[in-house]
Formats: C-alpha cells, structure tokens, sequence
C-alpha cells in the first residue's frame, strides 16, 4: 500500500516536473515582438542625460520618445530599412526632417532609429488611396481637399503596415484606406518618402 502511494506521488512529481521543462522550452519561443511603426518630423531637441529625443511630428501624434535599450527587447525591423537608418541613442542630427522608427504607443514611445530625409522641401498629404499601380510604382489618393496626387514609389520608400514598416514595392493599402504621404516634390513627379496610415 505504502509503495502504491510513493509510486502514485512519484509519478505525480514526474508529470509536474515534465510540463516545468516543457513550459521553460516553450516560453522564450512563445514572447512577441515589437513590430517597428514610422512616423515622419524635424527633430527638435536630443537629450542624452534622459535618453529621450523630441520630434514635431508631421501628422500631429505625441512627439516624445525615449531610446530603446537593446537588452532583452525583440523587435521585428525589415533589415533594407534598418540599414537605410541611425540606432536612436547614436543619432546626434537637430533639426533635420526624419523618419522616425518606433514602437509601443502612448505618449512617449520607442525610438529604434532615425533616417535623415535629406535638405527637402518636403510636403506632407492626407487623404484616403484612389489606386495602387503596382506595375508603374505609383500610389495616388484623394486628398482631403479632394484632389487626386500620385506619388511615385521607389526601392527607398517606406510603408508603414499594419504588420509593421516595409519597403515601398511591399506596401499593401486598401482602396478608400486613410493615409499620410511625406514626400519630396519634383513638379508632378513626387516621390513618396513614407507612407503610413491616417488617423
């Protein structure tokens, strides 16, 4: 009787310890990622005593974010776009117009790099996507004046996703989606800088 219960215990014991193992095995695998989002502005202060940085975002959303701390933290970043950009808490450009690349959302969130768009002039349109022509690389909206401006898109454009950023060629905006265009303006040929949804 007295073995019957030890056999009992010990197989209890085993089980437990069996599903400890395979849980600890699981749960590394099991930790999302942070999905990298964009947004676009000039950088109006770096304060590296804080690790913040202050952006005046072009579509108007909180400007604060803190740099990320790399330990521990698993991010989903396409590598084209990362190459194209500066580790945040390495970024020393003021008031340079730039692609943000963050995560998390809120008030101040998390700046994983920054991509310097270059000298401009830039121009920032809303409105809500006519036609993605995939063969041609254009993508054109209605504006909210409600005007149709076509933006060309090249190997540098970024989409911001619901999945995440990804090149341009990669975008996938539903007809009638809200959208926000930085863009570089060249007579009629604008070329899109970022794409990302509109609120």
């Amino acid at each position: 009787m007295r073995q019957r219960r030890i056999g009992s215990i010990m197989s209890v014991l085993c089980k437990a310890a069996l599903c400890a193992i395979c849980f600890s095995l699981v749960t590394p695998f099991a930790i999302a990622q942070e999905r990298v989002h964009a947004v676009s502005g000039t950088v109006t202060s770096i304060n590296p005593k804080i690790e913040m940085i202050e952006i005046d975002t072009d579509d108007g959303s909180s400007g604060h974010f803190k740099w990320m701390k790399h330990q521990g933290i698993s991010i989903d970043f396409d590598k084209n776009i990362k190459a194209e950009a500066t580790d945040a808490d390495k970024f020393t450009a003021t008031g340079a117009h730039v692609i943000v690349y963050f995560f998390g959302d809120g008030d101040v969130r998390t700046a994983v790099a920054l991509r310097v768009l270059g000298d401009g002039p830039f121009e920032s349109d809303k409105g809500t996507v006519v036609k993605v022509d995939r063969h041609d690389h254009l993508i054109t909206i209605k504006t909210d004046s409600g005007t149709d401006e076509s933006f060309r898109i090249d190997p540098k454009t970024v989409a911001d996703t619901t999945t995440g950023v990804v090149v341009g060629f990669k975008l996938d905006f539903d007809k009638g989606q809200p959208v926000q265009v930085t863009a570089t303006p060249s007579g009629a040929d604008k070329t899109a800088l970022l794409i990302a949804p509109a609120a």
